[in-house]
């Protein structure tokens, strides 16, 4: 059989995917090339029924989603609630306080329940395994207290969703939640027994720890191999439109 002939364009949009992968890949040998993304001051820590997590939000990627997130925990608006979407190798989700805790709100938590947050989308810090990001409906500024712990890479969703911080530590609770048993509940994967966020403290960092390690070689070259995932979905989709049915 004889093998499609791709179109100058597609050709074209290959090589650039190409170096643009290559000058990603390259990038990790110069320091200057990645920045640290600087922390706020505080650090969450979730008592969960599966182990503990300890949570960071970035200062300047997504400041009002950050502030939002942890005024919510700071008044123990999470306490009582579970992941009530556990999908492995994409993402593990808060469910929203409103409706997603065992214990009523109080006046004070209810005060910001319902606030909802501004899409703050971008392109510098990018969804894989450990960041956080904004749940929300269609509309883009939707977001109110949902989120997810991102349990793989996900460039599908870069510059669509706010990332506004990432895990600290707590891996190892990740894995438990993707071992957990699960079923399908329309579009959702859920786990069987509820996983319970049964309660979380806010605690303040040294100075001196207001910088995650995003700035090394391996985060880098993750980041980089990230990219050009996304950069090849981009191209699959120009040759679906090219080449429908191949």
């Amino acid at each position: 059989a004889r093998r499609p002939v791709l179109s100058l364009h597609c050709r074209a949009r290959m090589r650039v995917v190409a170096r643009l992968a290559v000058f990603l890949v390259l990038a990790v040998c110069f320091p200057h090339a990645t920045r640290a993304q600087e922390l706020l001051d505080e650090r969450v820590v979730l008592h969960t029924s599966l182990g503990n997590i300890e949570l960071a939000f970035y200062r300047n990627v997504a400041p009002v989603t950050a502030q939002h997130i942890l005024e919510l925990f700071k008044r123990g608006a999470y306490d009582t609630n579970h992941f009530f979407r556990v999908d492995k190798g994409f993402v593990a989700q808060v469910a929203d306080v409103v409706g997603g805790r065992r214990a009523l709100l109080d006046t004070y938590q209810s005060e910001i329940a319902r606030d909802t947050v501004p899409g703050e989308f971008q392109t510098r810090v990018v969804h894989r395994r450990g960041t956080l990001s904004m749940g929300r409906y269609d509309d883009p500024n939707s977001g109110s207290s949902s989120f997810s712990i991102l349990l793989g890479n996900a460039p599908h969703l870069d510059n669509r969703y706010t990332v506004f911080g990432e895990m600290i530590s707590g891996d190892e609770t990740l894995r438990e939640m993707e071992n957990a048993e699960t079923r399908r509940e329309g579009i959702f994967v859920t786990p069987r027994d509820r996983i319970e966020i049964i309660s979380t403290y806010v605690k303040k960092v040294s100075a001196g720890a207001n910088a995650v390690a995003t700035g090394d070689c391996a985060t880098a070259l993750e980041d980089a191999t990230h990219r050009a995932n996304g950069l090849a979905l981009e191209l699959e989709e120009i040759r679906q439109k090219r080449l429908p049915g191949r």
